[in-house]
């Protein structure tokens, strides 16, 4: 099989990705979620014509000439309005957020008066009709539409919800990845590696790609390099109806790497294998029966580059969540050779620069070396075939963080 250009590889992963149903969730969980329908006000916000500070409800006529005295009649905590009506010399004390009283039209803040006897109060400014009131419905009205489908949950969407009087909302499901690691030379972190095994790394890192635009995800451990093995894995995968199976290491051709036989085994339609990037060539995706199958290479950085660039966007178009990668303008900071036939995504740290960003690559980029990926905060994007190009040349750069 031939080796498939990433822009192809990335539209073929996509295509006929959609969001899935949707589902009610309380508002106390509903943070970072994403809206499936659009959320209407359920009432009007203000309900009433409310004092926007501490201070008195007057009549604006009464106060036009200052300094003026007035009686006060009574007071309108928030919560709890003033029943009677202010008549032509009177006052009610009033607190941010109170219903203003019958008869008054305009609020003195309480900085501009002084107490006069038990029930009098001196106001030493004027103020015209309207100061400090927010009318009924300057927030928005029962029925306007106020967040649309698509809008994740951010902290001012979930208070404006809560305001419209929504305690719960209709939202997308989050997409389920379930993760397979595979490898007899795997133990998980904390154990005691044999003379010939490793520590397994790279669940943690897809699992983390995969959360951060929103997945749910269901790690099931490490699979022996056996098919039964691995089948039994991807069964319990597919009982717990995961929207994207993805299998770590294994999807190469070597004599113990079975993943591809097991997924087409129960009944994976392949769709690709083998992308022309480096890292992340032995790269494969299939379709088995609803569920997605997205065949990482075990390499830990290639792993973690193909998840950020394959995985994020599929999750988050299952999802329903908005995603554009975080492509900037950059020039190198060193020279790079002539580029072969596959796309490069090449660790680097890029700076401010005088004029633009300069992206300097690690000298090293073996896609075994985490240590280099953390320290990196984006990757050199080079096209295949892309001539050599000296320091302080123009380039794309895919940032990370």
């Amino acid at each position: 099989m031939a080796l498939l250009p990433v822009s192809e590889a990335l539209q073929r992963l996509l295509d006929g990705a959609a969001p899935g149903e949707a589902e009610t969730v309380p508002l106390a969980e509903a943070a970072g979620r994403v809206l499936a329908e659009p959320v209407m006000a359920l009432r009007t916000q203000p309900p009433f014509d409310a004092s926007a500070m501490d201070g008195y409800a007057v009549r604006a006529a009464d106060v036009a000439k200052v300094p003026v005295q007035l009686e006060i009649i009574g007071a309108a905590p928030a919560g709890r309005r003033f029943d009677g009506k202010v008549e032509p010399g009177q006052a009610v004390r009033i607190f941010t957020g109170a219903p203003m009283p019958e008869g008054a039209d305009t609020i003195v803040i309480q900085e501009n008066t002084s107490s006069v006897g038990e029930n009098g109060v001196e106001v030493t400014e004027t103020v015209a009709a309207g100061r400090h009131i927010r009318r009924k419905g300057l927030d928005f009205a029962e029925g306007d539409r106020l967040l649309e489908p698509g809008r994740v949950l951010d902290a001012a969407a979930l208070s404006l919800a809560a305001s419209a009087n929504h305690a719960a909302l209709r939202l997308v499901r989050r997409p389920l990845v379930a993760i397979i690691a595979t490898g007899d030379e795997l133990l998980p972190p904390g154990s005691e590696p044999g003379p010939d095994q490793i520590i397994a790394s790279n669940a943690f890192g897809v699992a983390a790609i995969a959360q951060s635009v929103g997945a749910r995800v269901l790690d099931l451990g490490i699979a022996p390099d056996r098919r039964e093995a691995i089948s039994a894995l991807v069964q319990e995968a597919m009982e717990a109806h995961a929207d994207v199976i993805v299998t770590l290491g294994g999807a190469s051709v070597g004599d113990h790497d079975f993943i591809h036989d097991v997924l087409t085994g129960e009944g994976m339609a392949l769709d690709f294998w083998k992308i022309a990037m480096r890292p992340g060539k032995p790269l494969m995706f299939g379709r088995l029966g609803g569920t997605r199958c997205l065949g990482l290479p075990g390499n830990p950085v290639a792993s973690l580059v193909c998840s950020h660039l394959f995985l994020k966007p599929l999750v988050a178009r299952l999802g329903g969540r908005p995603y554009q990668p975080d492509m900037r303008q950059a020039v190198l900071g060193t020279a790079l050779p002539a580029n072969d036939m596959r796309q490069d995504y090449i660790r680097a740290v890029v700076d401010a620069g005088p004029d633009a960003p300069v992206a300097t690559p690690f000298r090293v980029q073996d896609s075994s070396m985490l240590r280099i990926f953390a320290d990196a905060n984006a990757l050199i994007v080079r096209q295949p075939l892309a001539a050599a190009a000296d320091a302080g040349a123009p380039c794309d750069v895919l940032m990370l963080r």
